[in-house]
């Protein structure tokens, strides 16, 4: 019995899937036979040292990059399967992004911003969908902003704005690449705790990619990747445990390199 995604409580999935770059002795594995999924209504973290293949990992989940063998699933869509124009058209109604640069058309003032994806999609959200909007913006603080620019904002203003236009249209899951990244502390704790409550409060699930203990400690479950693998998968850790564990494992790393010399 093939068991979906649904049935296994599951957002997003992906299983033996591997990502190399380049051919033959110049071949780089970014993930080697990864396998694992994003729970609903749950916030997961994704960890690693740079060149774990964190990022790939999110770009395959999230359709924005193919994998070389393998398959990955949003919701019960086999998206490996998918046209181009078919992905687009899934990320768009059924998957929202939040990136460490914002993404924010300049040209639009923040309401513009946050329908955009309505916009794309040819059509006004419905009465259900902009009272949910609403409350999105007022969640936020965005009321006195939105007819600003993204130039007249705030860096943390602009991050809002742009979590306000992820959760618009109440997509299956978020991706979140660094999205604290460009933001002072106190902004950057505000953005953690907004993905948080949606996960907790709206049931969204939040997919978040980070080097940061700090903010991976507001995830309720933390994947820790090394070298293309997942190398563990831990319930809910204080900034410090998270901290200890990424430390202990590029002792591990370091360790018998300097034997080795």
């Amino acid at each position: 019995m093939n068991l979906t995604s649904t049935d296994l409580g599951l957002a997003a999935r992906v299983q033996s899937l591997t990502k190399t770059f380049g051919r033959g002795e110049s071949a780089v594995h970014a993930l080697d036979e990864v396998s694992v999924g994003i729970r609903r209504g749950q916030f997961t973290a994704i960890m690693g040292p740079s060149g774990s293949g964190k990022s790939t990992l999110m770009h395959i989940m999230a359709g924005l990059d193919a994998a070389t063998s393998g398959r990955a699933w949003i919701g019960d869509t086999d998206i490996t399967t998918l046209s181009d124009l078919e992905l687009t058209i899934l990320r768009r109604r059924r998957v929202g992004f939040v990136f460490q640069a914002f993404n924010l058309v300049p040209t639009l003032d923040a309401l513009a911003n946050i329908l955009l994806p309505f916009d794309l999609d040819g059509r006004r959200p419905t009465a259900s969908e902009r009272a949910r909007i609403d409350g999105l913006i007022e969640t936020l603080g965005l009321g006195p902003r939105l007819q600003h620019r993204p130039h007249q904002l705030s860096g943390g203003q602009q991050q809002r704005v742009a979590i306000a236009r992820a959760l618009a249209t109440a997509p299956d899951l978020v991706f979140a690449d660094e999205p604290t990244g460009n933001l002072d502390s106190r902004s950057g704790r505000e953005v953690l705790g907004l993905l948080a409550a949606a996960s907790r409060d709206h049931g969204q699930s939040i997919a978040m990619v980070t080097h940061d203990p700090v903010a991976a400690a507001h995830a309720d479950r933390v994947i820790f990747l090394g070298d293309g693998r997942i190398v563990a998968d831990k319930p809910r850790q204080s900034a410090e445990e998270i901290s200890a564990y990424m430390l202990a494992t590029e002792r591990d790393i370091d360790e018998p390199a300097a034997v080795a010399s």
